[in-house]
């Protein structure tokens, strides 16, 4: 009887030691395009994942909660983010997801994450993603129509009333045109031109030549890399020398590179406040995490953190804060981020709601201007 007795109390040891090394580490998934032509947003959202999670399990984890990560590579392919997520959800079993990094791949795999029950947080900035809203899909990235928002602003400052659009035609391109097209009306402002071009297009002459001859205020160029920068120089080529605006997506100094400096000169777009910490009052309540990430990155990869990085700090802070709270499961870690308010992120100041899935306003974004190869604030 002893010895079974000893038996049992070793059982019941051995369990409960197993549930505490269950309970000791959270797995979380995360789907980037980290090649392909969308690596200049899943590079360094994967860095920054991979710097975070490092960083917090050296420290011992949170709260004594380790974190196992399990990224995978989308290459910018809806097909492969739909296979890998159902992979994330299936074989490894993790309680939430972060990405992935582009419009297309998110849409795609949005119905996995509903029907699993599993919380997704995308990096990627098309207002469809979470408008209409859906139970488990957040994102951290401003909604494309706060950007396009930002920009009329800024022209109806500078009296700029006539506007000529050139937008991408994959999902983020189409997304924006909505978005500039609608508040276009609203705010009383004249499409004078509508071109698109296609993601691997190399010369966007024919659409500018067009949109020359209607002699619009400016322009708004809506996509990502690398056709933002091949419309930039093309702008210079022909001589066009009305003002050029971007969109948030291309808010990186990858853009520039790729554009050349001196094309690049004078372009305006909205960029997330990590394009330009060093420029905000000390009173921004943004500043101090904008620039110890910053400072934080360059020490972990040797270069300047980049606004797309920022969107992969935010969502894994907003899970990190549902596991500060003792949430575990996904159902836990969902509520928790939907209830998550006036966090402060890389990306904004983030208030969710039952009603609002992305959580930011127009305070997320600064109009930025290019000069001499850098950022600086519009006025």
């Amino acid at each position: 009887m002893k010895r079974l007795i000893a038996v049992l109390i070793g059982c019941v040891a051995v369990l409960h030691t197993g549930m505490a090394l269950a309970a000791s580490s959270v797995r979380i998934g995360a789907l980037f395009s980290v090649t392909g032509p969308a690596s200049f947003l899943g590079e360094p959202e994967r860095n920054t994942l991979e710097m975070l999670v490092k960083n917090i399990n050296d420290k011992g984890g949170i709260k004594g909660t380790k974190i196992e990560l399990i990224i995978y590579d989308t290459q910018g392919d809806s097909t492969k983010a739909k296979q890998l997520v159902n992979k994330l959800i299936k074989n490894d079993k993790v309680v939430a997801i972060i990405g992935p990094s582009t419009t297309g791949d998110t849409m795609a795999i949005i119905e996995d994450v509903e029907k699993a029950g599993i919380p997704l947080i995308s990096c990627a900035a098309g207002i469809k993603i979470t408008e209409p809203v859906k139970k488990w899909v957040f994102k951290t990235p401003a909604n494309d129509h706060l950007a396009a928002d930002k920009i009329f602003n800024y022209m109806a400052s500078k009296k700029q009333k006539t506007v000529a659009l050139l937008t991408v035609s994959d999902a983020f391109g189409s997304s924006g045109r909505e978005q500039l097209k609608a508040l276009a009306k609203q705010k009383g402002l004249t499409v004078v031109a509508d071109e698109v071009y296609g993601p691997k297009d190399t010369d966007m002459t024919p659409q500018l030549t067009k949109i020359k001859g209607a002699k619009p205020d400016a322009i708004i160029c809506w996509g990502t890399n690398p056709g933002p920068a091949v419309v930039t120089r093309n702008v210079r080529q022909l001589g066009i020398k009305i003002p050029l605006y971007q969109s948030h997506g291309v808010a990186s100094k990858k853009y520039i590179a790729l554009a050349g400096a001196e094309n690049a000169e004078g372009v305006l777009l909205p960029a997330g406040k990590l394009a330009v910490y060093d420029k905000l009052k000390p009173s921004d309540p943004q500043q101090k995490v904008l620039r110890e990430y910053d400072q934080a990155y360059r020490k972990a990869y040797n270069m300047e953190a980049s606004t797309f990085g920022g969107y992969a700090y935010d969502a894994f802070l907003m899970i990190s804060e549902a596991i500060k709270k003792g949430a575990t499961t996904p159902a836990q870690i969902r509520t928790s981020i939907e209830q998550s308010k006036k966090l402060v992120g890389i990306s904004g100041i983030f208030t969710m709601s039952p009603a609002n899935h992305n959580g930011l306003d127009l305070s997320a974004f600064e109009m930025v201007r290019i000069v001499k190869g850098d950022w600086e604030l519009a006025r």
